[in-house]
């Protein structure tokens, strides 16, 4: 039995990817190479991110609230701050006409819509009871 980080990641893993080829390909057909490059790199960034959020859910699977919660914020800001020194670097090294902004966002939006349906839609297939406190009559 796998476990339960494991098998959200796989459930929203799937339509990530097929949301993924689609956008690469209309991308690429409207905007062309640019449109490409926006859609790998929109790609590699929602995957890269999500992952990420899985693996720190995995790694404080076993630790206090407190130390689940630092560990949170902490992957957050860090992808935060990962996030805008990536669209920096976009912005300063890089031609308008290598990578499509348009694509990029668009593709980003998408796929993060994806990833979260995918992973929505495993939650609720694990069917995980949570203990309710006792009644004190």
């Amino acid at each position: 039995m796998s476990s339960n980080e494991s098998q959200l990641l796989r459930g929203a893993f799937r339509p990530t990817i097929i949301t993924g080829v689609l956008a690469i390909i209309i991308s690429t057909v409207f905007r062309g190479v640019s449109g490409l490059y926006g859609a790998l790199l929109a790609q590699f960034v929602v995957v890269i991110f999500f992952i990420i959020h899985i693996a720190v859910s995995r790694m404080t699977r076993n630790l206090d609230p407190i130390s689940t919660m630092a560990m949170a914020l902490f992957s957050y800001f860090a992808k935060l701050f990962a996030l805008g020194l990536l669209l920096w670097a976009i912005a300063t090294f890089t031609d308008r006409a290598s990578i499509s902004r348009t694509t990029f966002g668009i593709s980003a939006v998408t796929l993060t819509v994806a990833w979260l349906w995918g992973e929505i839609a495993s939650f609720m297939a694990l069917r995980l009871h949570l203990p309710l406190p006792e009644k004190k009559e």
